[in-house]
């Protein structure tokens, strides 16, 4: 492979012109295709397989025209100090609100408060339903406009008046997120290169690569039923990628123009072997990725593919832009050591200096040093460390976002607000019970007897009566909780109906399906939960079988997938530490604690380990280069890091900027991805990859790149070190200098 690349590298530098032209076109055909491909709203949601979407599928076929899954809206109104909702004023502002809702072209029904019987016991608080043909997700911008707009038409009549359910909800946006993780990156860069050109290089490429990969997604958008979540995480994840490779090819070019190579040569030279660890580095994060479909969750296997997709052009971008570029930036791009003129110059690393003393070792080289002499105290630290990290994450509760974890400056949390203290907390989140009693000889009876068994389930505040469709042969039943939707108790209620079902199944041959949000919430946390083994087991199993051919090692690659998961594990005990015990809520901005979003956890396994393999590949093929081209082991750690750590810590800084960047986030369930990815890249890039490592390493010795010799002959050769190159062009490695340990 690296004989590939390196071919692949020199050419893209001679013909320059014709593979940025290339390129050029590209994002300019993505973005035309984007510009007229037709406007598609977010991704319609759906969860195969759960006891919640089987429900919403029958709704559909017995009650056509209802719109089981259609957004919903209440609109709380609260009556001045010392006043009722039953005042004729008050109630006349109310009825035309009603009124003025019904009109909305998408709207299916609004219940008056004052039929329904939606007033509190203490008249003070009220609410009207609007219920809507589709689902939050795709409504309108008219139609949320519509009802906002009602909404203050009550407030100038003197109620308080607040919305809440999910007709509001909004995919983020996080433009300035991004802007802030450029700009950081952008510093990061002009630090470690010390020039403008070869800080621009990396930036220029990601953000082309990531061009091109969302606008192919806004494209097929419509065809492909995607939503703007997909490409924001598609962005993501491409910008911080793409950045990273970038960075190690334009870094390893400046090692290779340090050496004395001519331009077009260590451009070949730096794709053909940094290159080779961009490749499997790729892979890693697309199998992590596209794993993600073993959840079966739809919107979920999309999003994982996008991003895949997104981050295969950042591979190709890398492989072929960075050398193109390089042609032309010419000698403003500086050899390893020697920086423009923005920081001033500076001798090269180990050149002599003005007395033939060495130049100092770099940070990376003194901290090698440090632990390859002291591996089992840095081995103990680090692996203790993570431990107490990880500690919270035992008391992990799993649970999807409602309104009650909203900012309470949202109209959403203050509507929430307004229910639980006039209706109940266990209002917010009702339950529907489907009854299927169409092979059963009297429906009626099954339903009377459905409602009376949910009567004497604990935590049952409210059963409303029977509502069967036409043909008579199915029904809905609302059930009002007593505690909050996201509640454990809540959770109990639905499992107890779903065993109360059971039975009525034996006894008189009907179905009970629980659904409504809060089920369906509880089924996708179950889901997500009983998918997180096997999804381990898939993406660290096929990432284990990738690092063995790349580093030819068994126990390198076995011990690179155990610190993945302390790192997860670590940064999970963060997560649970921050957003559902309170640590540090208010620098964080966490306004309301609780369950940790279900998706948090697979999502997490499934970006950070691709991640962390990039961490992995980079750093240790330095060292298994130096490795095979002589060194002792515990030199070829030392070396590894003098020519990797500096760039390495680059990429991980880069990586936290773009992520913490969410922190920011007004969304919870946003600010919490940001904080988890964040901290997860830090514990695996400084904790695991830059002490726990080499620890290992240095402890292992030889036996660290042992493998069977069956196994060696049936492997591929990849040649991610190079040394084919080396072969070619009659590279003495008794020229090599030993480092001291």
């Amino acid at each position: 492979m690296a004989t590939f690349l390196y071919k692949l590298g020199r050419l893209s530098f001679r013909r320059r012109h014709l593979v940025a032209l290339i390129w050029v076109a590209l994002l300019t055909l993505a973005g035309v295709g984007a510009a007229s491909a037709p406007a598609a709203g977010n991704s319609s949601f759906s969860i195969p397989g759960t006891e919640a979407q089987k429900a919403f599928d029958l709704l559909e076929q017995r009650f056509p025209g209802t719109s089981a899954d259609g957004a919903t809206a209440r609109v709380v109104f609260r009556a001045p100090s010392g006043e009722k909702m039953t005042d004729p004023g008050n109630k006349a502002t109310v009825q035309d609100t009603v009124k003025e809702l019904s009109d909305g072209s998408e709207v299916v029904r609004v219940t008056d408060p004052y039929q329904a019987k939606a007033v509190s016991k203490d008249g003070t608080i009220a609410y009207a339903q609007v219920s809507y043909k589709v689902s939050g997700m795709e409504l309108d911008d008219a139609a949320k406009d519509a009802l906002q707009d009602s909404a203050e038409d009550a407030r100038k009549a003197g109620l308080t008046v607040e919305i809440g359910g999910d007709a509001l909800q909004a995919v983020p946006h996080t433009g300035s997120s991004e802007i802030i993780g450029i700009a950081v990156a952008a510093v990061v860069l002009v630090i470690t290169f010390g020039s403008l050109v070869a800080a621009g290089l990396p930036l220029l490429t990601a953000l082309i690569g990531v061009g091109i990969g969302v606008s192919a997604i806004t494209g097929l958008a419509s065809a492909l039923d995607l939503g703007t979540t997909t490409s924001t995480l598609a962005m993501m994840i491409g910008l911080a990628v793409g950045i990273d490779y970038a960075l190690f090819i334009v870094s390893r070019y400046r090692a290779e123009l340090a050496e004395g190579r001519e331009r077009e040569e260590a451009a070949g030279r730096a794709v053909g072997t940094a290159g080779s660890a961009v490749v499997f580095a790729g892979l890693t994060v697309v199998i992590a990725l596209v794993g993600l479909s073993v959840v079966n969750i739809p919107m979920l296997t999309k999003m994982g593919i996008a991003a895949a997709g997104t981050v295969a052009i950042a591979v190709l971008i890398a492989l072929t832009m960075i050398p193109a570029l390089l042609g032309y930036a010419g000698r403003k791009v500086k050899p390893m050591g020697e920086k423009g003129k923005l920081l001033g110059r500076s001798k090269k690393q180990d050149e002599p200096g003005e007395q033939g003393k060495q130049a100092k070792p770099n940070l990376g080289t003194r901290w090698a040093s440090f632990v390859v002499r002291r591996p089992l105290a840095v081995l103990l630290l680090g692996v203790i460390g993570l431990g107490a990290a990880a500690v919270p994450a035992t008391s992990l509760e799993l649970g999807l976002p409602d309104d009650g974890s909203q900012p309470t400056s949202t109209t959403q949390r203050r509507a929430y607000d307004l229910l639980s203290e006039g209706f109940g907390p266990g209002f917010n989140g009702p339950l529907m019970v489907v009854v299927d009693a169409k092979n059963s000889d009297d429906p009626k009876a099954v339903f009377a007897e459905t409602g009376d068994e949910i009567k004497g389930l604990k935590d049952v505040v409210t059963v409303t009566p029977a509502q069967p469709n036409k043909a008579g042969d199915t029904a809905t039943i609302t059930v009002i909780p007593g505690s909050q939707p996201s509640s454990v108790t809540t959770e109990n209620l639905v499992h107890g109906i779903r065993d109360a079902g059971a039975d009525i199944k034996a006894d008189m041959d009907a179905t009970v399906l629980v659904t409504g949000s809060t089920a369906m919430n509880i089924d996708v946390s179950e889901k997500l939960n009983d998918a997180l083994v096997p999804y381990l087991v898939l993406v660290v199993g096929l990432a284990f079988l990738l690092l063995i051919v790349v580093f030819r090692s068994i126990l390198v690659p076995l011990k690179a997938a155990l610190g993945f998961l302390l790192s997860v594990m670590a940064a999970l005990g963060a997560v649970v530490a921050v957003f559902q015990w309170g640590w540090l809520s208010g620098l964080m901005g966490v306004e309301q604690t609780g369950p940790v979003m279900s998706m948090m956890p697979i999502f997490m396994v499934g970006v950070v380990f691709g991640l962390a393999m990039d961490y992995e590949v980079f750093l240790v093929t330095r060292m298994r280069e130096a490795y095979v081209h002589g060194e002792k082991p515990a030199q070829a750690v030392v070396t590894g890091f003098r020519h990797g750590a500096r760039v390495v810590t680059a990429a991980a800084v880069i990586m936290m900027a773009v992520f913490a960047g969410f922190i920011g986030s007004s969304e919870s369930m946003v600010k919490m991805i940001g904080f988890g990815l964040a901290i997860a890249v830090l514990f695996d890039a400084f904790v695991v990859r830059m002490a726990i490592v080499p620890a290992v390493l240095a402890l292992l010795g030889r036996k660290a790149w042992w493998l069977p010799k069956w196994l060696d002959r049936a492997l591929p050769n990849v040649d991610v070190e190079g040394e084919g190159l080396r072969a070619a062009s009659g590279d003495d490695d008794g020229d090599r200098e030993l480092v001291r340990v």
